[in-house]
């Protein structure tokens, strides 16, 4: 199948491109004492995963429940659910799902400690949980020193397994490199590490510390009690995190045909707001100078002409960059793996 046969809007993925990503990222953390545990939200793709997986990943992260559940209908064993779990359906699915799997879950507070440890005693189990600790995102976490030792205690006093810690440097990863950066990151991880210390100091053992988003992760030397990583957008790269961060390669785009051209001044694709996000800033037409993407409807997207003489006419087919890979992917059920302008393979998109 060529690109001229797919039905557009479509999700395509540069596999050479991909690749290298993946072999980049698999490298560095070899070399050194963390683990890569990748963020599945990113790709939301079994296969992909197990690629990760094979490449030295010790496991996935999943942002949901229904990622976690995809992984492991898929065989992928291994799992941290990084948001936190609330109300009393998904409680149960997690406690029904760590019977299958080996899966952690992330409080915050100590209701969801208090349901969590309700769940594992009518169910006659033991649930994995993580605390997660606010290292400077100020979205979800409970806040360092006391707190985090309170709600330590709880989680053990509930009889749930407190696996260790987290902590999401999600303010840093996308700033530009430099002194500022890495002063941004090494406060948000000292505070990590400080937590660390005084579940230690109280003799409550933290075997696990799960950080990280891919702008952040040639900073974790800085750190070697970091145990593992959740790089996400690594493997498929997008145009938003290109900005700040050099080191891999866009791979993901979405295919529209040109159905309309009325002057020489623009054309309109068959890819909106329903195929590609815009969420972090207007996408980028992909190797074609003189066309520039300037506005993105729910099913159409409108490309100025910069140069009238440009040869694009309805029937066409233009490739336009993924600015922000996770809810792009999001809105699709399948990729299409690209090599050599041809479609490779199809992959399921899941969760």
């Amino acid at each position: 199948m060529t690109l001229r046969e797919i039905d557009t809007p479509a999700l395509l993925l540069d596999l050479d491109a991909m690749e290298r990503n993946l072999t980049k990222m698999a490298h560095f953390f070899a070399a050194g004492s963390t683990r890569l545990r990748p963020h599945y939200k990113n790709h939301k793709c079994p296969a992909l995963a197990r690629r990760q997986l094979d490449a030295g990943a010790i496991g996935m992260t999943c942002a949901t429940l229904s990622e976690a559940e995809a992984l492991v209908s898929n065989g992928i064993p291994d799992i941290l659910i990084s948001s936190e779990l609330a109300g009393d359906r998904k409680i149960a699915r997690f406690a029904d799902l760590a019977r299958r799997a080996d899966v952690k879950a992330v409080v915050d507070s100590a209701n969801a400690a208090a349901a969590l440890g309700a769940a594992a005693r009518a169910k006659e189990q033991r649930l994995s949980v993580l605390v997660n600790v606010n290292v400077g995102q100020n979205r979800t976490g409970v806040k360092p020193g006391g707190p985090v030792l309170d709600l330590a205690r709880q989680v053990l006093a509930e009889g749930l397994s407190l696996c260790g810690l987290m902590g999401y440097e999600g303010h840093v990863a996308h700033q530009v490199e430099g002194p500022e950066k890495e002063a941004a990151y090494d406060l948000a991880m000292g505070t990590l590490m400080q937590c660390r210390c005084l579940l230690e100091e109280n003799r409550i053992p933290v075997a696990i510390i799960s950080t990280g988003g891919t702008g952040t992760y040639h900073l974790t030397p800085r750190f070697p009690a970091i145990t593992e990583f959740q790089a996400g957008s690594y493997l498929v790269w997008d145009t938003d995190y290109a900005a700040t961060c050099k080191d891999f390669e866009p791979a993901l785009s979405v295919l529209g045909t040109v159905i309309s051209k009325t002057d020489s001044q623009r054309v309109v694709v068959d890819a909106g707001l329903k195929s590609i996000s815009g969420e972090h800033g207007l996408p980028m037409v992909k190797a074609r100078d003189g066309l520039r993407l300037r506005k993105l409807n729910a099913e159409h997207g409108i490309i100025d002409m910069l140069d009238p003489a440009i040869p694009i006419e309805v029937g066409d087919t233009l490739e336009i960059w993924a600015a922000y890979s996770d809810a792009t992917v999001n809105l699709h059920e399948r990729m299409y793996g690209i090599r050599n302008q041809k479609v490779e393979e199809i992959l399921k998109l899941e969760g």
